[in-house]
């Protein structure tokens, strides 16, 4: 059943008859932009035709973010933009429909209206496939809200994005299999935003990557909050994890590359392992977060592994794949972490040397428990480690892209560089790679010699 709430609305200008128009603004993660993208195609299944510039849409769609701070507010001040410009094309006898989709939608809902209501409609991520008909709604006059968990599986309800809408996006594409988390640290909101952890099929998810093969893509990226607490049935009728679907994905034929984030470190079984040691199409390059290297924190943050454990967990992951490049993420400044917790945490990170990560500040977010946390740290103090932070993670991921110059690999091409003759690649450890005078084709792998690094990327030239 449905739960939506409707608010009856003044009338507005005439629809026009002829194709529609949608601009779909999207904020946060990987798994929004899949989001984003799979919205479009239900959209477009409805007359809708995406636009990149706000201005002269029918539908003006935000697909907002929760894990950040401020992320509201900087949804309501994007609202307040958009509301003068529908203000505008209504002067001009045309609509524009305001809809505010993703993690804010459901933590919020009624609020969003109540603080702008030139917003038509409110959706969460789990309804989003019900998005034409909450525009029907719409059309008629309403305000619409639903935010509630759907009961029917969202993704048999998706139409299949056609293949030229595919082909547009690149040979490279993203690919839900899990969406919510059980693990409840108590920093994050994904739990109470995207609910409880849920599994694709796998025929769904086979389904859908030999769709995205046939329409061109080379390389995916499989997608979850939790991405290796995927589980689900197989075709030899025993539960698969990760790992054994991993090995079936590479079966399909134009599937050159295989990549999954993110992942937990608690959720990283020997299948999975195996997998990075047998699959070459699955890429050497792994976002494993740990947050914090100091065990006291780790406890607080409800992350249920030690640091011991996590090195135990990288000492067995590259030695199954020797060329494994590591991301991660951490938090600085978590409630009660002292200078010694935080010399820990720059400990475990010489330690385990990363090719890349990302570190934040903490902040609350409401609704979670850490916001009931006492003994908060100073902002100067965070702001202090965090800097110290970053210069080491920063110097471990100059050290190697560095010590990838003169070797060898291969890339794939993904698209037309800045200048004419140039293209742009993506290395097996996701940096991109520069290509002068190249006339490879979009979707081509080559062998490519590495020459330089830039800031984020690498300077390479062909091999014949």
């Amino acid at each position: 059943m449905s739960d939506i709430s409707i608010t009856k609305l003044p009338e507005t200008a005439t629809e026009p008859t002829d194709t529609r128009k949608v601009f779909v603004k999207t904020y946060g993660c990987q798994m929004n932009v899949y989001d984003s993208q799979r919205m479009a195609d239900s959209l477009a299944a409805e007359g809708y035709v995406t636009t990149d510039t706000p201005e002269d849409a029918d539908l003006v769609l935000l697909n907002t973010c929760h894990i950040r701070e401020r992320a509201s507010e900087k949804m309501y001040s994007a609202l307040g933009r958009y509301r003068k410009m529908k203000e505008k094309r209504v002067a001009e006898g045309h609509n524009m429909t305001i809809g505010v989709a993703g993690c804010v939608a459901q933590a919020e809902g009624q609020e969003i209206l109540r603080r702008s209501p030139s917003v038509d409609l409110v959706i969460g991520p789990q309804t989003y496939h019900r998005l034409p008909n909450a525009l029907q709604q719409v059309r008629e006059g309403k305000q619409v809200v639903e935010t509630e968990y759907a009961l029917e599986d969202k993704f048999e309800h998706l139409p299949s994005p056609k293949r030229e809408q595919v082909r547009k996006r690149g040979v490279t594409s993203f690919l839900t299999v899990q969406e919510g988390c059980d693990k409840f640290c108590t920093f994050c909101v994904v739990p109470y935003t995207r609910g409880s952890e849920v599994s694709r099929s796998v025929a769904q998810i086979v389904a859908e990557a030999e769709e995205l093969a046939t329409a061109g893509v080379r390389e995916l990226t499989l997608l979850g909050q939790n991405v290796n607490a995927w589980h689900g049935v197989g075709s030899d009728g025993r539960e698969w994890g990760l790992g054994e679907l991993l090995y079936r994905l590479a079966e399909i034929p134009g599937i050159a590359r295989l990549r999954y984030t993110t992942s937990h470190p608690r959720d990283m079984d020997e299948a999975l392992i195996a997998a990075h040691r047998d699959l070459s199409v699955l890429m050497p390059y792994l976002h494993l977060p740990v947050q914090s290297g100091s065990d006291r924190i780790l406890k607080a943050m409800n992350r249920k592994h030690k640091a011991e454990d996590y090195f135990r967990l990288i000492e067995r992951i590259r030695t199954a794949r020797p060329d494994m490049a590591l991301s991660g993420d951490f938090i600085v400044g978590f409630p009660g972490e002292t200078d010694e917790d935080f010399e820990d945490t720059m400990r475990l990170v010489r330690e385990v040397n990363y090719a890349q990560a990302y570190s934040f500040k903490y902040s609350p977010r409401p609704g979670t428990p850490g916001a009931d946390f006492k003994d908060h740290v100073d902002e100067a103090v965070k702001d202090e480690r965090l800097q110290r932070l970053q210069a080491l993670l920063s110097e471990q991921q100059y050290a190697f892209q560095d010590s990838l110059v003169g070797t060898t690999t291969d890339v794939l091409i993904e698209k037309p560089g800045r200048f004419e003759g140039q293209v742009v690649g993506r290395s097996p450890w996701l940096l991109p790679v520069i290509l002068e005078n190249n006339t490879d084709q979009i979707g081509d792998i080559v062998k490519v010699k590495i020459i330089s690094t830039g800031t984020n990327s690498l300077v390479a030239e062909k091999l014949s």
